[in-house]
């Protein structure tokens, strides 16, 4: 079987060249000024809070979910925009599938220049400007979700930063912005939404401006801890204090066999609670 030559998010030469690339070390605000007012808290929960919650959605649609939203006084909350799109379907195993944890990151396009983006320069761009800090964040069962919609030609995304992204637990990925080698993620089967493809590398693109803070995606406000689902009917959004009772709401729309597997979750849940 033929193999796909992967490559980095970086250019070759670099590797080539040895030149190691520390792409967590980009230094984060240590302090907030008087003047910034920050409204949307960012609330962390449990390794055991989200597996819980995570089981609950499962088995369910994001038809199901969208109805379970409609139920609860939802509506048109949390519908992604179906421009953020699947890369790749499954419609055997439905592998491309995402139910998970939010995680959030936002790249915005940069005003800085540099004369030359030799080696050196793309080094440092990627170890303080552009980085991955949010690989920190990462953890079994979350969904990077990355606000990059006017970043232009930037590619943050790659055939091996979404691998080791993966290994470190992302179930998958969700973006407006730049992704490429598409031929190379599509072969590791990796669940990916997105809204458009990028060439260009990340160095005098774009510099990471947050990571778990609220970003949009496709018009929707996303939370650290809120609850992706996503399958070929696109991406919806629930919001995490609301996701029990969503998951409840959305059970009478599954199919008979899926009902019967989410009644014996939520009966299973009741037992440990008593």
């Amino acid at each position: 079987m033929r193999r796909f030559p992967y490559r980095t998010v970086a250019l070759p030469a670099l590797l080539l060249a040895g030149v190691s690339l520390p792409l967590s070390a980009q230094p984060a605000e240590t302090s907030i000024p008087p003047q910034v007012r920050l409204f949307i808290p960012y609330k962390h929960y449990t390794a055991e809070e989200n597996r819980r919650i995570i089981s609950l959605f499962e088995d369910l649609r994001v038809a199901d979910v969208s109805d379970g939203m409609d139920v609860v006084g939802l509506a048109n909350v949390g519908l992604v925009n179906p421009e953020i799109k699947a890369l790749w379907k499954d419609t055997e195993n439905f592998t491309h599938r995402i139910v998970g944890i939010a995680v959030t990151a936002r790249y915005v396009p940069t005003n800085k220049r540099e004369p030359k983006m030799d080696d050196k320069t793309i080094s440092r761009w990627y170890s303080q400007i552009t980085t991955e800090a949010f690989t920190k964040m990462l953890f079994p069962g979350a969904v990077l979700v990355i606000d990059a919609n006017e970043d232009g030609e930037s590619r943050s995304i790659g055939s091996n930063n979404i691998m080791s992204w993966k290994k470190l637990g992302m179930v998958g990925l969700v973006t407006s912005g730049g992704l490429g080698d598409t031929d190379e993620i599509i072969h590791q089967k990796v669940p990916v939404y997105h809204r458009r493809l990028a060439r260009g590398i990340r160095p005098g693109r774009n510099e990471l401006e947050s990571v778990n803070r609220p970003v949009t995606i496709g018009g929707v406000l996303v939370r650290p801890g809120d609850v992706i689902v996503a399958d070929g009917d696109g991406v919806v959004v629930v919001p995490r204090e609301h996701a029990e009772e969503v998951a409840k709401a959305a059970m009478p729309f599954l199919d008979m066999i899926g009902l019967e597997r989410m009644k014996k979750k939520l009966a299973e849940q009741e037992k440990k609670k008593q």
